[in-house]
Formats: C-alpha cells, sequence, structure tokens
C-alpha cells in the first residue's frame, strides 16, 4: 500500500511538473507589422508617408531582414518596390510624392525572424480611380525604380 501512495505521489509530481512547465511555456512569437498611410487621401505633389512599425513578439525589430514597400496604381502591372529607410526602435518608413491621379496599392513587404508577412493598404491621390477587383493577383511585371510616368522617384 505504501508503495502504491508513493508511486501515485511521483505520478502526481511528474503531471503537476508537467502543467506547470506548460503554463510557463510562451505563446509563440510571431511577426507583427503594423502598417500605415499617411495621409490615406492626398493630392498629386503632396508628400505620403508610409510607416511599418515591426514587432516580434514584444520585442521591436531592428534588423529585419527586408522592409520594402510595394506600390502600384489600380488596374496597372507596373508596380514599383522601394527600400524602406530603418528608422530605428522597429520603424521602417518611406516618403514619396505621386503626380498622377487615382486609387493606389502598398504592400509593406516585411521580412524577420525567418518570417514573412505582407499587409496591404489603399490610398488615393486626387480623384479615385477604378478599384481592382476583389481577388485579383498583381505580381510585378518590373522590378523598377521608376514610376508609371518614368519619372525618378521622390522618396526621402
Amino acid at each position: 500500500m505504501k508503495k502504491l501512495s508513493i508511486a501515485a505521489l511521483a505520478i502526481m509530481a511528474l503531471l503537476g511538473g508537467c502543467t506547470n512547465a506548460h503554463e510557463r511555456d510562451e505563446t509563440p512569437k510571431m511577426l507583427n507589422v503594423d502598417f500605415n498611410v499617411n495621409p490615406e487621401t492626398a493630392k498629386p505633389g503632396d508628400k505620403v508617408h508610409f510607416e511599418a512599425k515591426v514587432t516580434y513578439g514584444a520585442e521591436q525589430v531592428e534588423d529585419a531582414d527586408e522592409v520594402t514597400f510595394e506600390i502600384w496604381r489600380s488596374q496597372s502591372k507596373k508596380h514599383q518596390k522601394i527600400k524602406a529607410n530603418n528608422a530605428k526602435n522597429g520603424t521602417y518608413d518611406l516618403e514619396k510624392t505621386f503626380s498622377k491621379e487615382g486609387t493606389y496599392y502598398v504592400y509593406a513587404h516585411v521580412t524577420a525572424r525567418s518570417m514573412h508577412t505582407m499587409p496591404k493598404k489603399e490610398f488615393v491621390i486626387g480623384k479615385p480611380s477604378a478599384p481592382e477587383k476583389e481577388g485579383s493577383s498583381h505580381h510585378m511585371e518590373k522590378d523598377t525604380m521608376e514610376n508609371e510616368e518614368n519619372e525618378p522617384l521622390h522618396s526621402h
């Protein structure tokens, strides 16, 4: 009987230890990007600010492998992919002006900690153009550093 009690206590201690270890385990960390476009509506020639705040769990990611902004005008097959500036504290940004009116889209391509995420935002310059159809997939036709009007980039 004594051996049975000792065995039962040992099993309970073992199970209890497993439970406590499990409770101590952290929730799996995920790559998170808080992505903003400001302003979401601008006039041609106005500066538009793109900002991606990158975290891994609660940690600010100051050394992302890649942070680029892929920008295109609705219905266009030409996409720009522009490297973001590392503004420190896990923040990556870009300022750009647009001369052509229309509805635009931007992906923030972020690669860090062996993960990749790409949140998407819509913004409008001047008068909106026809939006893209739901589910349409755009692939960059050319990794270009010029915009649709073949003007040099106005990024800061």
